[in-house]
């Protein structure tokens, strides 16, 4: 599917018993000619209306990005949601705030992003998939699918139960797993330059690391694929996991673009564009003939999307880079930018995600290297 520009985006959630069986549905619609692009409609358990509400603009959000969206007019037929997601009303329950910070650390990798209040006969397609959902919330709680006084005297009984329940809760069904794979090591990497957009191929050692990559992803089961940057170190590492079959190249996956501080030192840097780099690190600005990292996170993301819905319950291995893997990262963590700058992940190391259908992701390992002891170039 070809990126769409502009969307709309309607989104719907609701419980049998507030809190009771509940479930979320969410619709992206091309703004300009009204097609259909996505649609999302989940069960999540036992919740409350506004954690489904939430948990439907969320979904409807991710949807909104793997279809490349760049602008966005979200509307709901939640007032509170919609206020809240304005700025207008405060946000005081913690799950609520929770939620809210999810919602918005997606919408800031758009360029543009609307939220208003519609009626609710205006949002029937959202509305019909939430209560799809909250149908098959019930009947896996062996509830029935229409609120009655069972579902009530279920609402008096889970009153006091927290309200962000899979949270702790195992998430359900097969995960896509996502096993992140930076790439080996070049000359740049050895002498710790800015290495965005350039062609250098991998140096002795880290071809020697490919190929360690490989033996240790070999022993990984049921791999349905390898994907990678189309950046020349990438695709060499890749193609060394992935032989004899070749890896899928996939765009979005490339390193940010660091223009003008392209192969320069730290220390060079801040000293030659002081008020540029503080800019790019804490106001997300782009490099000087470069990209920012709200730019990076949102390309990031769609290629994450294209991944999810190439090979649902798939294991992908994924060659990438530094800063594409920290967005991904921060984006499965719930985790702000600035967390980007916590993190080290070493040249050929392995970071996994489970992505559940649920919207649910899980880190399951972060900046493993045991299968690089011993290596040497």
């Amino acid at each position: 599917m070809s990126a769409v520009e502009h969307v709309v985006v309607q989104a719907d959630g609701g419980s049998r018993g507030n809190p009771g069986p509940a479930g979320y549905g969410a619709v992206v619609i091309d703004a300009s000619s009204g097609e259909v692009l996505a649609e999302r409609g989940e069960p999540i358990g036992v919740h409350t209306n506004n954690v489904a509400e939430y948990s439907g603009l969320i979904a409807g959000l991710q949807a909104a990005a793997s279809v490349g969206a760049r602008r966005v007019d979200v509307q709901m037929d939640s007032k509170l949601v919609v206020e809240q997601m304005k700025g207008t009303w405060q946000v005081k329950h913690p799950a609520m705030r929770q939620l809210r910070g999810e919602a918005e650390l997606l919408a800031r990798d758009f360029d543009q992003i609307s939220f208003s209040w519609i009626p609710r006969e205006k949002n029937k397609y959202a509305d019909r998939l939430a209560n799809e959902a909250m149908d098959r919330a019930a009947a896996g709680h062996g509830l029935p699918t229409e609120a009655s006084e069972e579902t009530d005297q279920l609402s008096s009984t889970l009153q006091t139960l927290p309200t962000r329940l899979p949270s702790w809760r195992p998430p359900l069904g097969k995960p896509t797993r996502l096993v992140l794979v930076r790439h080996g090591s070049t000359e740049h990497s050895m002498d710790r330059l800015f290495s965005g957009r350039n062609d250098l191929p991998l140096n002795a050692y880290g071809k020697a690391q490919a190929l360690a990559l490989r033996n240790r992803l070999r022993s990984m089961e049921g791999v349905a694929a390898v994907v990678t940057s189309p950046l020349r170190r990438a695709q060499q590492t890749a193609a060394v996991i992935a032989d004899p079959a070749p890896a899928r190249i996939v765009e979005g996956l490339a390193e940010i673009d660091f223009g003008s501080w392209e192969g320069l030192a730290y220390d060079d840097i801040v000293e030659r564009w002081p008020t540029e780099f503080a800019a790019f690190c804490n106001d997300d600005t782009a490099a000087p003939g470069g990209e920012s990292f709200s730019q990076l996170t949102r390309r990031t993301l769609r290629a994450l999307g294209d991944i999810q819905s190439s090979y649902p319950g798939g294991t992908v291995v994924v060659v990438s880079h530094v800063t594409p893997i920290k967005a991904l990262l921060c984006s499965a963590l719930n985790a702000p930018r600035e967390a980007m700058f916590r993190m080290h992940l070493d040249t050929a190391s392995i970071s996994v995600i489970d992505y559940f259908d649920e919207g649910v992701s899980s880190l399951r390992l972060l900046n493993d290297t045991a299968h690089l002891a011993g290596v040497t170039a």
